[in-house]
């Protein structure tokens, strides 16, 4: 089988490539990146020699790129991992989050519905859902939830999500879709919460928590989700939409001290800051449906999860100081495909 990852030298694309093309070397894996501020291609630099498999620089709004692609490679499956992804980005600069999160999903559609595929697969998240008050935690998200989007993030994404699902309905495109809760792991960009707190607690730096630190969210370690992922893939049924979850709902002012307990650092390290404009109070998803038809469960708790994380940050000084240098930006100066 051939597949297409877009965004796959993103955090959770990449982790999800490093993940598949070693588990089925059978398989034929094709990565399409813009290579924005957040796609890295020194997160995929690990398999870039794999047999199976073939980066390509380019954007999915590029109609004319992706449809050339398509008539080369001959998909099988794809997966949509490119987004525009962060929050604050988004209240600062909505444009392009409508740009790539809506219109490049439409591309893809239509390159799928033009050269014919057996599944594509959209990777969203829980933010489509808005929030969940802080009293009630009763409450879950679960795949019937009304969509509430409270950022022109999630709002995008949640656009991209109906009109996936326009296309199943309409033309009968084989479709899936997944909303997971927040990941953690290996490769994650050093603007999001869990590796920001990391860097700056080992520098001995101010570690800056909106508001009362109080906003809950579900942690899910990002090899979970990539497992959710393949199974859904490979065994989802068409017009689906699967909760992916990990039952680890922790407060930001929680995740930020036991950073801090882990590492061996003052909670006097701790600042609170002017809170997010329209910043969701709670998230927490319901996974009973991918878990009862296709017996997913996630492998790390938040205990063993951020501790990998803690330990993986540390190992990787190089990646991460190349980031916040931005020498990762300069990749065309280090790599060819022809090498």
């Amino acid at each position: 089988m051939k597949f297409l990852v877009t965004g796959g030298a993103g955090f959770i694309g990449g982790n999800f490539l490093h993940m598949m093309v070693r588990k089925y070397p059978e398989d034929q894996y094709v990565c399409i990146d813009a290579l924005t501020y957040a796609g890295n291609i020194e997160t995929i630099e690990p398999i870039m020699k794999e047999k199976n498999f073939k980066f390509i620089h380019e954007n999915i709004c590029n109609r004319e790129a992706v449809y050339q692609l398509f008539e080369i490679e001959k998909f099988d499956y794809v997966i949509n991992f490119a987004a525009e992804s962060h929050v604050d980005r988004s209240i600062d600069n909505p444009e392009i989050f409508l740009k790539t999160n809506i219109l490049g999903t439409q591309v893809l559609l239509d390159a799928c519905r033009k050269y014919g595929i057996k599944r594509y697969h959209q990777v969203s998240t829980d933010e489509v859902y808005g929030d969940l008050p802080l009293n009630r935690l009763d409450l879950l998200f679960n795949e019937e939830t009304p969509l509430h989007a409270s950022s022109p993030y999630s709002a995008s994404k949640a656009a991209a999500d109906l009109l996936v699902l326009a296309y199943y309905r309409t033309y009968k495109l084989p479709v899936t879709i997944s909303r997971c809760s927040n990941n953690y792991g290996p490769y994650h960009f050093p603007e999001k919460l869990i590796p920001l707190m990391i860097q700056r607690a080992l520098k001995n730096e101010q570690l800056p928590i909106y508001g009362n630190g109080q906003n809950v969210r579900d942690w899910l370690y990002v090899a979970d989700h990539c497992d959710a992922i393949d199974l859904i893939v490979r065994k989802g049924r068409d017009g689906e939409i699967y909760n992916v979850g990990g039952h680890n709902e922790k407060s930001n002012l929680d995740v930020v001290k036991t950073i801090l307990k882990l590492m061996k650092k003052p909670e006097s390290l701790i600042s609170f800051v002017k809170d997010r404009p329209g910043h969701d109070l709670r998230y927490a998803m319901d996974p009973t449906k991918i878990k009862t038809e296709l017996g997913w469960k996630p492998k790390y708790d938040f205990d063993s999860g951020i501790k990998s994380t803690i330990q993986w940050n540390l190992e990787h000084q190089e990646w991460i100081n190349h980031v916040e240098s931005g020498e990762y930006r300069n990749w065309m100066k280090r790599y060819s495909p022809n090498n």
